[in-house]
């Protein structure tokens, strides 16, 4: 299994302000407010696309800013909603966040997901008019758009994972089988890139099977590449375990086999389990007596060996369509099911709030739906401020402020807001 990995920003749009108007019209006196509402914000949308198989788009652009809703307008006439921007990616993508890991939207279906909301559009003050307020001049803003920064992971499944440890053959044998190109060159270092190869056994009979590379001594703890690539082995049912017969580089064929086994026994014990043909390759250059030594010891175990060549072909002919046939008696790989899932928002504790005591020692009150409607009040208007104030007293934060003891003049904190205190 191969990862394609992109960062990007995304940002929806931020709603529209509400407006602060009054009817005008000759002969109508005393019009009242009309101030209308402002538009939502457009939501940025994922939606799966077949005609797409890698995230290569995503390495030129990495911010996504859907458009802001238009602000509300006289005649109480409201602003425009604004279109969602839609970001068409391959079926199978999963969207993650890029700070924690969680995962946000798996694009599977064939259903658009909605990734980041739009803000909703403000009230105009057409809203805020009672029988005793009846020239309200203020009106609320529009909420801003979700802003992520985010990870997006496209997993390529392969049936047969090939493993061993750098410079055993894995690049030779899969070019033979396939018709993959990789890099290869006789170097003790490992190949950088996992490379997938379709392999055909009849007209209509074929498998992936990937080269995995970076296993060495210590991946399981991230020792060189480490989790980076032994990651790519986990959702492949079957592994072809490559081993140099011949010990050309001074190396134990028996030590190599338990030192990779041990690496993915510790990475993670289900894929440990996970069926295995084990594959002596170089067996042009070992003498009978390594062969044979290593088929006794690997048929000990209980495992499928063959001697094999991947340099000239020898012993290859029957691998394809036995693995085939191994294929098919294995369960079908695990579905992928998402560890996060974005829980609905409910209008229950939408009021919440907490109050700490920072170290300068002003009070600091986190409450978001408080700070929208202190950025959406006007100080300088006397009915703005009462509001603003009814909505302290209803919440129950004043409350609260003077059961922990707060003193005139003391510092009140809401957001990038401050004022002091007074009975």
């Amino acid at each position: 299994m191969f990862v394609d990995v992109a960062k990007i920003k995304i940002k929806a749009g931020d709603g529209g302000n509400g407006a602060v108007s009054f009817h005008r019209e000759k002969f109508v006196a005393a019009g009242g407010p009309d101030g209308g509402d402002g538009g939502r914000g457009g939501n940025v949308i994922f939606q799966a696309d077949d005609n797409l198989s890698t995230l290569m788009d995503f390495r030129y652009k990495r911010k996504y800013v859907a458009q802001n809703g238009e602000p509300g307008r006289a005649s109480r006439c409201s602003g425009k909603n604004a279109p969602d921007l839609v970001i068409k990616v391959p079926r199978g993508t999963l969207v993650k966040d890029a700070e924690s890991g969680l995962v946000m939207a798996d694009i599977s279906g064939d259903e658009p997901v909605i990734v980041a909301k739009g803000g909703r559009g403000g009230w105009g003050n057409s809203h805020f008019a009672t029988p005793t307020r009846q020239i309200p001049r203020f009106a609320k803003p529009g909420l801003p758009g979700e802003e992520f920064e985010i990870r997006l992971e496209l997993k390529l499944i392969a049936d047969v994972g090939l493993i061993g440890f750098p410079n055993v053959g894995k690049s030779t044998l899969i070019s033979v089988l396939s018709a993959a190109k990789p890099k290869i060159a006789n170097y003790h270092f490992t190949t950088l890139s996992p490379v997938l190869g379709v392999v055909k056994v009849g007209p209509e009979a074929s498998f992936v099977a990937a080269d995995i590379p970076g296993l060495i001594e210590g991946a399981s703890e991230g020792v060189g590449l480490g989790h980076d690539f032994l990651r790519h082995v986990e959702r492949c049912r079957l592994l072809l375990h490559l081993v140099d017969v011949s010990g050309c580089e001074g190396r134990d064929p028996i030590e190599d086999f338990e030192k990779i086994n041990t690496e993915l026994e510790s990475f993670s014990p289900e894929l440990a389990a996970r069926p295995q043909i084990v594959l002596g390759n170089k067996c042009d250059v070992a003498t009978p007596e390594q062969i044979e030594t290593f088929k006794n010891y690997i048929e000990s175990k209980g495992l499928v060996f063959h001697a094999i060549s991947a340099a000239t072909r020898q012993g290859l002919n029957s691998i394809p369509g036995e693995v085939y046939q191994k294929l098919q008696e294995l369960p079908p790989v695990v579905v992928y099911e998402p560890e996060y899932v974005r829980p609905e928002k409910t209008t229950e504790g939408g009021r919440s709030y907490t109050i700490t005591r920072a170290d300068d020692a002003a009070w600091e009150i986190d409450a978001p739906w408080l700070e929208r409607i202190l950025y959406g009040s006007d100080m300088d208007d006397y009915e703005s401020l009462q509001y603003f104030q009814r909505q302290l007293g209803e919440s129950g934060i004043l409350e609260e402020l003077v059961k922990r003891g707060v003193q005139e003049d003391d510092t009140i904190r809401i957001g990038d807001f401050e004022f002091d205190y007074v009975f």
